[in-house]
């Protein structure tokens, strides 16, 4: 039967490629069906680059940000780092002096109005001090802040706070060859200087450097941390198969006193059963931990920014004879790299032990005694009166 005309029908060739118009050139076989001029593949670009940029512009007009004399990242925002740069570009454009920091600047234990940067600006009564504390952010993170998303702190006064407890041991140092999870992994050096225990796929990595650039995937990632349990699109339906996404977005931001999880305990440390320790402290001339917080220096000064550091005051009262004379060695080491770069610091000494929560954590006492030792610093006095260059 092969071969053999059926029916009258003349044998057709088999032809699988497109369809072809009368008297047009053969088009050759191809996997896509609409195929884009050069003249449409800039237009598409074009598309794309309008909601990489604009899209996460235009949501900044739909969902309110009215902070107040206080104001600070939420702590359920830590990680967003779409919010941290938002809050970040609001404090700098107008005239008051930052305080950049870790939990510290943040007010771990306290509320908003009870940390250091509030009562700064009420027992100064001249100038305001804005909070730019972020939770859990250790100076290697701290660096890849201020260089990826605080770029608009530039020609501002920046009160920067050096916590010693980032030295106190490898861990802490991130000097450790075995792999352990550490707060905010995503703005770390991702490839330069190399991390040992810091494990990610190289894919992983490369979508952290993405996002450093790129508005539209991070707010991608305040849609996710703000609105959607922290958890991506299709994990959230699973948890939620009868709830609408589309209203998951309620443009309604956390407080920023939502305290963190689990509630921290507001009680002097002896009063939590806390004992005294003997932590390995780390030599800063091989610290990764002081290399980093040296390079948050170096960008800050780099955009013009006026510079004070304070170091500490770190809860020497939970320190062992022994571990507390290791820790005054380094801490005469920060000192004097200060003093040698020309940096304005206060180097003030422990506070009263009942006004600590912790190793380095204060609690509203201890922050409101600490603001009045710097108000009394002369170096201080003289950074806050003096006017911030002009941009």
């Amino acid at each position: 039967m092969a071969g053999k005309n059926l029916g009258g029908q003349q044998p057709v060739a088999a032809d699988y490629g497109p369809p072809r118009a009368a008297g047009s050139p053969h088009v050759p076989f191809g996997s896509n069906a609409v195929r884009l001029s050069v003249r449409q593949w800039l237009v598409a670009s074009g598309i794309l680059l309008l909601m990489a940029w604009g899209v996460p512009l235009a949501w900044k007009q739909a969902e309110p940000l009215e902070p107040g004399p206080d104001y600070r990242v939420p702590y359920p925002l830590s990680h967003d780092y779409w919010m941290v740069r938002r809050w970040f570009d609001h404090a700098a454009s107008g005239p008051s002096i930052l305080v950049l920091g870790d939990s510290v600047v943040w007010g771990h234990y306290v509320q908003s109005r009870q940390t250091l940067s509030h009562y700064l600006s009420q027992l100064d009564g001249e100038h305001s001090f804005s909070n730019l504390g972020v939770d859990g952010i250790h100076p290697a993170a701290l660096a890849g802040l201020v260089e990826h998303y605080a770029k608009s702190v530039r020609g501002r006064r920046v009160l920067l706070h050096c916590n010693p407890l980032w030295m106190s041991s490898p861990r802490h140092d991130l000097a450790i060859d075995k792999e352990f999870a550490f707060n905010h992994p995503a703005l770390v050096p991702q490839f330069m200087p190399w991390i040992p225990c810091y494990r990610e796929t190289l894919s992983r990595r490369l979508g952290i450097v993405v996002r450093r650039h790129v508005p539209f995937f991070s707010w991608i990632d305040h849609l996710e941390i703000a609105y959607f349990d922290n958890t991506d699109l299709a994990a959230w339906t699973m948890e939620h198969p009868y709830a609408n996404p589309l209203e998951a977005p309620t443009l309604r931001l956390p407080s920023p006193d939502t305290p963190p999880s689990p509630r921290p305990v507001a009680r002097p440390w002896f009063e939590q059963g806390i004992e005294r320790f003997n932590p390995p402290w780390v030599d800063l001339a091989v610290s990764f931990q002081w290399e980093r917080f040296r390079r948050t220096v170096e960008i800050l000064r780099r955009r013009d920014n006026r510079v004070f550091v304070l170091v500490g005051p770190f809860n020497q009262h939970m320190l062992v004879p022994e571990s507390r004379r290791a820790y005054q060695a380094r801490w005469q080491q920060a000192v004097h790299w200060l003093q040698t770069h020309g940096i304005p610091h206060a180097a003030p000494p422990p506070l009263a032990s009942h006004q600590y929560a912790d190793a380095s954590h204060p609690l509203a006492e201890g922050y409101r005694s600490l603001a009045q030792g710097l108000l009394r610093d002369q170096a201080f006095r003289a950074f806050v009166n003096r006017a911030a260059p002009t941009e």
